[in-house]
């Protein structure tokens, strides 16, 4: 793959070209050349863009497809185009399947049919049998095919053993064990934040003690087994401040905070839309200023999309029976730009790989092309038309949001919008 990318304001910390607005010459995929005003003598297709800013290749650690098993949600084959468009090059996918991907074989499976892809895809593996919470999963052997981690996606450990054999089988190789953070005895039947707005509403509530309370159980494992462990969204004031006292102890620990939970409060919900049912769930302003504080001083370590398809018969019900989750991808960008300054916002969905072992490259002559294409002024209003997924749940229907996404190139491939 060969082009000329011209007049781009590069927005990467790391590289030397930050700030600057310069062409980019692209040859067979390597950065070949960088300046102010490039010539393009052997003709190569160039793209010129309104605005057009430049940055590495975004990333998410939480991204749901269906398939195998719910291919009515979203397959592999869109959910890839999707990411491409909403302007990610590597996503970490997790096992949100039926059946979950348990196995080696399965792992192998994922890799074979995305390998050849322009978005990197990481698998994760189930950390229990059918993610059941009662038996470990083949860990090893599924980490050796590519298996990057390990989760039960949205299902808590209850049993604090499983954790801790799982932290211990995987210290070794540094693999990272998601535990997600909620005590189902104290969350029960709550269907959002307990609080004022719940009461109001009569709905039944989940307070944040469910979330941290299983959280420091899971502090207190890591410290005895030395392993390595990631909190997945994170939702409360409390749940920051647990992470950051760890973090000062030196424990290996990670977290993430979905971007619907920067972005909305818990008192969204006064009209009972199901899209705003999440899970955690939104909670109050106090929380978001503390989450937001979090990824400032890096004790959040990254921002994720949470990328979630459901189908409507799953979320058009009423409140109480409608299924948790939201899809993020196409509006992730758009919706931290509205938060955060340019750069704090591509720093945000830039970081996050080396928990993984993922490469962190930057914008570099001589480097492997892997860049996303942007417009960071472009303002809108979210609709069902600006939704590439297959389902339509996204939260942020309705919502005003900036900037808008060329696309990227990665893997020798250009997708753009």
């Amino acid at each position: 793959m060969n082009s000329l990318i011209k007049a781009a304001t590069i927005i990467d910390k790391k590289s030397e070209f930050h700030n600057s607005k310069v062409d980019i010459l692209i040859e067979n995929n390597i950065i070949t050349n960088v300046d102010r005003k490039l010539s393009n003598p052997k003709n190569y297709p160039e793209i010129s863009l309104n605005n057009l800013h430049v940055s590495k290749g975004w990333f998410d650690s939480s991204v749901c497809f269906g398939e195998p098993g719910y291919e009515e949600r979203e397959t592999i084959s869109n959910g890839i185009k999707v990411a491409a468009k909403s302007g990610f090059t590597n996503i970490v996918l997790q096992p949100n399947t039926y059946p979950v991907i348990e196995k080696n074989t399965e792992i192998e499976y994922l890799n074979s049919i995305t390998k050849n892809s322009i978005v990197n895809v990481f698998p994760i593996g189930a950390l229990s049998k059918s993610s059941s919470g009662k038996e470990l999963s083949e860990m090893l052997d599924m980490k050796d095919s590519g298996a990057i981690a390990f989760n039960d996606y949205k299902k808590p450990i209850s049993n604090p053993n499983l954790l801790k054999l799982a932290l211990e089988y995987t210290s070794a190789s540094n693999t990272p064990i998601f535990s997600y953070p909620q005590d189902d005895k104290i969350a029960q039947d709550g269907v959002m934040n307990e609080g004022i707005i719940s009461t109001s509403l009569g709905l039944n509530g989940i307070p944040s003690i469910a979330e941290e309370i299983n959280i420091a159980r899971d502090l207190s494992i890591l410290e005895y087994t030395e392993g390595n462990l990631h909190i997945p969204t994170i939702s409360s004031a409390n749940s920051v401040e647990l992470i950051r006292k760890a973090k000062a102890k030196k424990l290996n620990i990670s977290c993430s905070v979905a971007i619907h939970n920067l972005f909305f409060l818990d008192e969204s919900i006064q009209n009972f839309d199901t899209k705003f049912k999440v899970s955690p769930p939104l909670r109050t302003s106090d929380d978001v200023n503390a989450l937001i504080a979090g990824l400032k001083d890096g004790t959040i370590d990254m921002v994720t999309s949470d990328h979630n398809p459901l189908n409507i018969e799953l979320k058009n019900l009423e409140f109480d029976n409608a299924d948790y989750g939201t899809i993020g991808l196409e509006s992730a960008f758009s919706a931290l730009n509205m938060l955060f300054p340019i750069k704090t916002t591509i720093n945000l969905l830039t970081r996050g790989k080396h928990i993984f072992g993922i490469e962190n490259d930057y914008i570099k002559i001589g480097h492997t092309a892997d860049l996303t294409l942007f417009n960071p002024l472009s303002e809108y209003i979210f609709n069902e038309e600006n939704i590439l997924s297959k389902s339509k749940n996204s939260i942020f229907i309705g919502s005003k949001l900036k900037g808008k996404v060329y696309g990227i190139i990665n893997n020798g491939l250009i997708e753009l919008n």
